[in-house]
């Protein structure tokens, strides 16, 4: 399994933007289908967007799309998620997670991953 670290967290005020990186271990990230989660306190853990593992396909929660966009860098392992016109209720902690995956599938359900980072804190303000 590979080894996922997260970045890119931060306080931003309602509007703003910031890029959250997911970086890997490993020489096999090319194989891997990666996600993004989030979780508010109080709240369930809920999927924010994912990507294939050759990076073709991407798939996004509703209230996201639009404004995220998630990108996967195999030659620099990292997965990207470009948040864009931020909420306060995009205020979270945010976690990648990633699995082996072949023929361009993307999964979308926190059990579907079986690697997962320590998560980034995100938080808008109004």
């Amino acid at each position: 399994q590979v080894q996922l670290v997260e970045s890119g967290g931060g306080l931003v005020q309602a509007g703003g933007s910031l890029r959250l990186s997911c970086v890997a271990s490993g020489r096999i990230f090319w194989r891997y289908a990666v996600g993004w989660f989030r979780q508010a306190p109080g709240k369930e853990r809920e999927f924010v967007a994912a990507i294939a593992e050759s990076g073709a396909s991407t798939r996004y929660a509703d209230s996201v799309k639009d404004r995220f966009t998630i990108t996967k860098d195999n030659i620099k392992n990292t997965v990207y998620l470009q948040m864009n016109n931020l909420k306060p209720e995009d205020t979270a902690v945010y976690s990648c997670a990633g699995t082996i995956s072949t023929w361009g599938k993307v999964p979308g359900a926190a059990g579907d991953f079986g690697s997962w980072g320590q998560g980034t804190q995100v938080t808008v303000s109004s």
